[in-house]
């Protein structure tokens, strides 16, 4: 194969000639892979990648030796980016502010793919107001002994919850063994409220299916339940976006699901290579979420009752600043050994 191809690439500005050198390059060497497949796959789900993925402010897992090599991530734009690319100042939780990728068109999602990038992971708020979230995510993060078959009836229970407080669930597969269930909100709250309206849900579903779920941070704590990890709501963190592929041995998709088929579903079947067919058959599940967002006043008001209830904040990552009223860092079988 030559040492370089040109793509065209449909999008809302007409069509753009991409160029991905060394096309033949293995990205996953168990299914065999190659970094032209990746650029050719973003072309095929193009659309709903954009919808689901664009105008957020997205950093880039980049792969240049394929999935077994080494990884890094992108937060400022790549050098030699096409000025047709933009990008959008961001804040983090240390202060510190600095531009972020936005996916606007599929072009950009290809020419991504030139730069060696497998995963995007977009914010839960959008270019123009970066600072308050349009999403609310939940991550139902399988512990040791449990996996997608034990987190789909919490996701079930979950949808039920959301609905209790008028929100709207999608659910998509990690990828893995996890499951993501997003619901579209009014911009109208920052991150920590996000955080907080996340924490009263979990706490909320914990109660409900307390040997199912949990909501401690300690891993020494959590047993064989589902961890719901509300860190993954603050500002600067992030999940594998819809239609973004991982980096595991058969190129396994983070696929949006139908509700209906949840239980039914082998996350595995859903790659690079059948995730495009998939669309053609059954469309996109995603498509038109944000069309009717809801709002997180109930949830607000969970987080000040557990308040009143003497439930207070959880832990942050290890790498975010101290916030107040957050409980110590260090774990609970530590704090035995401290005098």
């Amino acid at each position: 194969m030559a040492d370089a191809v040109t793509l065209s690439v449909p999008g809302p500005h007409g069509d753009r000639d991409v160029r991905i050198s060394s096309p033949s390059r293995v990205i996953w060497p168990e299914a065999g892979i190659t970094k032209l497949e990746l650029a050719e796959y973003f072309i095929a789900v193009g659309a709903p990648f954009v919808e689901a993925n664009g105008d957020r402010p997205v950093s880039l897992q980049r792969f240049p030796g394929g999935v077994d090599g080494e990884q890094f991530f992108s937060k400022n734009p790549p050098k030699g980016a096409p000025e047709w690319v933009r990008s959008v100042p961001v804040t983090y939780p240390s202060g510190r502010t600095h531009p972020q990728l936005v996916v606007d068109e599929p072009a950009a999602a290809v020419w991504a793919a030139q730069m060696n990038t497998i995963v995007f992971h977009p914010w839960a708020s959008r270019a123009e107001n970066p600072d308050n979230p349009d999403q609310l995510r939940i991550d139902l993060d399988p512990q040791p002994g449990t996996g997608f078959a034990e987190a789909v009836p919490v996701a079930v229970e979950l949808r039920k919850l959301l609905g209790e407080v008028g929100l709207t669930a999608f659910v998509k597969s990690s990828g893995s063994r996890g499951i993501h269930v997003f619901a579209p909100i009014e911009s109208e709250h920052e991150f920590l409220d996000v955080r907080h309206a996340v924490i009263a849900l979990g706490r909320e579903l914990e109660r409900r299916m307390p040997d199912e779920v949990t909501t401690n941070w300690w891993k020494e704590e959590r047993g064989d339940r589902i961890f719901i990890d509300y860190n993954q709501a603050n500002r600067d963190r992030t999940m594998a976006g819809a239609y973004c592929p991982r980096p595991l041995p058969q190129a396994s998709v983070s696929c949006p699901l139908e509700w209906d088929e949840l239980d039914s579903t082998d996350p595995g079947d859903h790659t690079v290579r059948t995730v495009p067919e998939r669309l053609q058959q059954v469309g996109d599940p995603w498509h038109g979420m944000h069309d009717a967002p809801g709002r997180i006043d109930t949830l607000l008001d969970w987080w000040q009752r557990d308040l009143d209830d003497g439930l207070g904040e959880l832990p942050f990552p290890p790498d975010f600043p101290k916030m107040p009223g957050e409980p110590m860092r260090v774990q609970p079988s530590r704090a035995k050994q401290q005098p």
